[in-house]
């Protein structure tokens, strides 16, 4: 039986790469020189790849891997022949700056943010609505210092770090994020800010005894 590697109808996948723009990611590439120091994976296929492996749920590089894997032959309309290895696309996540990331974001933000609007908040008269909240993410120790109090029953402190982050009340998408270690205080975030004036913020408490800084 001949063997044909073109996947036939519209894949989700396809669908989603269909408006992340070849320009877009060409442009990100260029400015921060994201294959010069890294050409084993390519960046368009490093992009990909991690999508899927946003997409499917997966805990790990292996589980990555190992579901590329059982679409090859497939993987055509994605733009690549052949499954990346686990070592590439560890060695790629180690030596290609976030940045080229937060800047296809930034750019694809920018680009869509008007089609994302939430209409339940449409007529509201508040503009530059934002949410700011962190989240707290726990390792061990010997990955990162322990945070918070020595507990009671006399077990190690973990490790952690805190994820921070401000979304648009009307789009519901995150604009800011910034990741430290989690005994880091939430007031903190709020210097990073740069907000066009008029704009609101929610949060809680954590926030509040700082708010001042935003003035």
């Amino acid at each position: 039986m001949h063997e044909d590697k073109k996947f036939v109808g519209q894949p989700v996948m396809s669908q989603i790469l269909e408006i992340i723009l070849s320009s877009l990611i060409n442009k990100a590439n260029r400015k921060h020189q994201a294959n010069r120091y890294y050409k084993r994976l390519p960046l368009r296929i490093h992009v990909v790849s991690l999508l899927y492996g946003v997409l499917s749920y997966c805990n790990g590089l292996r589980e990555l891997y190992e579901g590329l894997l059982a679409c090859e032959g497939k993987l055509l309309h994605l733009g690549f022949d052949n499954a990346p290895a686990r070592s590439t696309l560890s060695d790629a996540n180690t030596r290609r700056s976030y940045q080229v990331f937060e800047t296809i974001y930034e750019g694809l933000l920018r680009q869509y943010h008007n089609f994302i609007a939430d209409s339940r908040l449409k007529g509201l008269s508040i503009r530059n609505l934002k949410v700011i909240d962190s989240s707290t993410i726990q390792l061990f120790s010997e990955i990162l210092r322990g945070v918070g109090r020595n507990k009671l029953d006399g077990a190690r402190k973990k490790g952690g770090f805190k994820v921070h982050a401000m979304m648009d009340a009307f789009s519901g998408v995150t604009e800011f994020v910034r990741m430290t270690e989690a005994r880091e205080h939430d007031r903190k975030f709020l210097y990073h800010l740069k907000l066009p004036a008029g704009s609101w913020l929610v949060f809680d408490k954590a926030y509040s005894c700082n708010c001042y800084y935003l003035i």
